[in-house]
């Protein structure tokens, strides 16, 4: 029971990531807006890869996907492929420094925003903007709070 316990704080986490991501913000803020469940999905992959995978992706991608309204299985596909890179180098991603583990999350946003990106071009027919790389930047340098305070609260709950 003890170990259900702890499991279900990573779903706590990530519950927490998707209504930060919907949260009501100013217009000029929230262009800024970090993805925070991708950040916080990308820790969970690499500090505990056997209980965050791609599934878990798909399915908070799913959710985000219904929530903000976009073509369904956009953000879910993004999600997915961004979890399958951390996962297939999560034993590397470890043993780089948070600066660089920062840079590293820096691109794999800019990946999925792509994406995000070449997918609704092609769906909706929206059309490229700088603006949408904001959230790249803003979520390379929230990454190490992310990462210490993630990993702070699974040494002191004992997650494994």
């Amino acid at each position: 029971m003890q170990n259900n316990w702890r499991f279900l704080w990573i779903h706590l986490t990530l519950l927490l990531a998707l209504l930060l991501a919907v949260m009501p913000l100013p217009a000029e803020v929230k262009l800024f807006r970090p993805d925070w469940p991708l950040l916080v999905l990308c820790y969970w992959v690499l500090a505990l890869p056997h209980r965050a995978s791609i599934g878990t992706a798909f399915i908070i991608g799913f959710l985000v996907d219904v929530m903000v309204g976009t073509v369904l299985g956009v953000n879910a596909f993004g999600y997915s492929v961004v979890t399958f890179i951390v996962a297939a180098n999560y034993l590397k991603i470890r043993n780089f420094s948070i600066l660089q583990q920062a840079l590293l999350i820096g691109m794999l946003l800019a990946l999925y925003h792509l994406l995000l990106f070449w997918l609704s071009h092609f769906l909706t027919g929206v059309y490229f903007r700088a603006a949408y790389l904001w959230p790249v930047l803003t979520g390379m340098l929230v990454w190490p709070y992310v990462f210490l305070f993630l990993r702070r609260m699974r040494r002191q709950l004992k997650i494994q």
